[in-house]
């Protein structure tokens, strides 16, 4: 048995299928097979039932599963306690974010963190925040960032970026001409709606009052989608203040306020409390907290 073998059962297990864990693994269908029957060959235990449409672990394969887990585990600790006695920041880092955060606020940060620390492997775990909650809850990554509040007392929590939820429409739109819009007047326009994540949440809270005369004329996956749509003036958005700083300046799109209502988005760094942080998240959270008092007033938050 080596670290590989484990890795590769894992994403099996994960992914149910032998073809699609290959894929996720770089080996073939066939050198994933080797892999799996030389584990069970090992342990003298049939660990995988397989079916022509999908592969279940057996009940010998589900005591197994949480070994490997933390197997893997322990080795990926103890590449980082030895880096740790380094007078260098090196070896591995596990960070987690949505993907918008990942496009629009942390670019220029992550350039310089692998700036003053060449010798990180970094890897970004992207998904939504209660996702990203999950994966630190269990010890899978070593810090993220997620949209406040956080409830879980397990998890330490600094407030980094926030940013104001404004009304997006294309310049050809006749509120364009508006500073301020009321919520009843965005009502009466093609809606176009994040599908899931904090933004929807936020959105079909305010419009709740509205539904019965509101028109969702789309729902999109991402904020790009959202921006080009908008400018296409096939609807109104959302979105936070900062995201739209290239089509406001490219005069594609305007933002306006919402009479009587602020929306606001806050983000916070997150890791956990009883986790002793390798150097390597210590390292990337001294940057980000140096890069917000160092950034400018509108700080930025995910719409999505």
């Amino acid at each position: 048995m080596d670290f590989d073998q484990l890795n590769t059962f894992i994403q099996v297990t994960k992914l149910g299928s032998f073809s699609r864990a290959g894929r996720k693994v770089f080996r073939s269908q066939s050198a994933v097979s080797a892999q799996i029957r030389q584990l069970e060959e090992a342990y003298g235990a049939r660990l995988l039932d397989r079916s022509a449409k999908s592969v279940h672990l057996t009940p010998a394969g589900t005591v197994f599963f949480d070994y490997a887990v933390r197997l893997l585990r322990l080795r990926d600790e103890s590449v980082q306690a030895v880096a740790d006695r380094s007078d260098t920041v090196h070896g591995p880092l596990v960070f987690g974010a949505n993907e918008a955060t990942c496009l629009y606020l942390l670019p220029e940060i992550f350039a310089d963190y692998q700036r003053r620390y060449p010798l990180v492997q970094m890897s970004i775990y992207r998904n939504f925040s209660h996702k990203i909650l999950q994966r630190l809850e269990d010890g899978s990554i070593d810090v993220g960032i997620v949209t406040m509040p956080v409830r879980s007392p397990n998890l330490r929590v600094h407030p980094v970026f926030r940013d104001r939820l404004m009304l997006m429409v294309s310049v050809r739109n006749p509120l364009a001409s508006r500073k301020r819009v009321t919520l009843g007047a965005v009502a009466e326009q093609p809606l176009i709606f994040p599908k899931t994540g904090y933004t929807r949440q936020v959105l079909d809270k305010l419009f709740r009052p509205y539904r019965s005369r509101m028109r969702l004329a789309m729902e999109l996956p991402s904020i790009g989608m959202i921006k080009r749509f908008v400018a296409a003036d096939v609807g109104v958005s959302f979105i936070s203040e900062s995201f739209a700083s290239d089509q406001v300046k490219a005069k594609e799109v305007k933002l306006l306020s919402l009479e009587g209502v602020q929306l606001w988005r806050e983000l916070g760094l997150v890791y956990r409390r009883d986790r002793s942080l390798p150097r390597t998240a210590q390292a990337l959270i001294a940057l980000i907290r140096e890069h917000r008092k160092s950034s400018a007033p509108a700080e930025a938050a995910p719409a999505g």
